[in-house]
């Protein structure tokens, strides 16, 4: 007897705010260009978003797998199209106009049959930016405008039993990329942005189309208590001061006093607990709450893996019923990794 499973794997692509340096930042920061709200928790209309200029581009991996005698014998890829290219608008005072960016062709690897009975499969989608962007080159008129080209190579992971695993192998460096399960769930993240070197080396062999992809650092998705805090502290009456720092450096040091929330804007950093590390932390995460409940002294060590930015605010900026439920739903210290 032949059961066949199918499945689904979405990857959002979107620009957040503070994700864009160099020359461009001041087409976004004067109104010409947008940068974009946070994707949903939930995708249920893809379409409804690409309408509402929510993304710059989706991949959408559709599969399927025949199982006899419990393992997957025979699968394949779906009849959707793949890439949902979005479009950019741009403004010059009350006139606007939207551009729409260019899909390159969808590549697919052949299904990868494991031991463990499961299939994988592979897919990558993008294409190029609606609008060009400045670049840097070594020559005169050592300005250039040209449009990198943006992607994802998502994979999708079905096994006998039925159950069914989205990742992210791939991706440009920019921008932030979101990847959502078959129920449409956000189910992992990109962890680091790096406009600068995506704007200077996303072309031609360095692509998937020529001779190289990019691989993609990914995180778990934050709580939901996570969200709600990130969103009071980034519009809230108190603004919170942007802080960077380079990998490795120590934004907390477990036992030492501290009096400031965290929310990391981009990049991973690393929580350790008396030399343990327990884990590594993506952009969304709030952090630093404990030590603002619990005698004011930092109870983890923070480490930053990549490059990070982050969003510091005085405990002030959120009541202490909020911290406390943000304390109960993710108490990291006491989870080893």
């Amino acid at each position: 007897m032949t059961t066949r499973i199918e499945s689904t794997a979405t990857t959002l692509s979107w620009i957040p705010s503070e994700a864009v340096t160099g020359l461009t930042k001041a087409a976004f920061e004067t109104g010409f260009t947008h940068y974009d709200p946070p994707p949903p928790d939930v995708v249920d209309d893809l379409e409804g978003l690409r309408a509402d200029d929510r993304f710059r581009y989706a991949n959408v991996l559709t599969g399927w797998a025949d199982v006899e005698d419990g393992r997957i014998v025979r699968a394949g890829y779906g009849d959707a199209e793949g890439v949902l290219m979005g479009s950019t608008t741009v403004r010059i005072g009350r006139l606007g106009a939207t551009f729409a960016a260019i899909a390159l062709p969808v590549l697919r690897r052949d299904p990868e049959f494991r031991a463990d009975g499961s299939v994988v499969l592979t897919q990558t989608c993008g294409g190029r930016t609606a609008l060009p962007a400045p670049r840097a080159v070594p020559h005169p008129p050592f300005v250039k405008l040209q449009a990198p080209l943006v992607w994802t190579t998502l994979t999708l992971t079905i096994h006998p039993d039925g159950r069914a695993e989205p990742g992210l192998a791939g991706a440009s460096p920019f921008p932030r990329h979101w990847v959502y399960d078959a129920a449409g769930a956000l189910a992992l993240k990109s962890g680091l942005t790096d406009y600068s070197a995506w704007s200077a080396h996303s072309f031609g062999t360095r692509t998937p189309w020529g001779e190289e992809d990019s691989p993609a650092l990914t995180v778990e998705v934050e709580s939901a208590a996570e969200r709600v805090l990130s969103r009071l502290l980034m519009t809230g009456a108190q603004k919170p001061r942007i802080r960077t720092l380079a990998e490795s450096e120590l934004l907390t040091l477990q036992g030492e006093p501290g009096d400031e929330l965290y929310l990391l804007l981009d990049g991973v950093l690393r929580v350790q607990v008396d030399g343990q590390r327990l884990a590594d932390v993506g952009p969304g995460a709030v952090l630093g709450e404990r030590a603002l409940l619990e005698g004011g002294r930092r109870t983890s060590t923070l480490t930053a893996v990549t490059p990070v930015r982050v969003a510091v605010a005085q405990a002030s900026a959120i009541d202490r019923e909020r911290l406390a439920e943000l304390a109960a739903s993710h108490r990291r210290e006491d989870v080893p990794a």
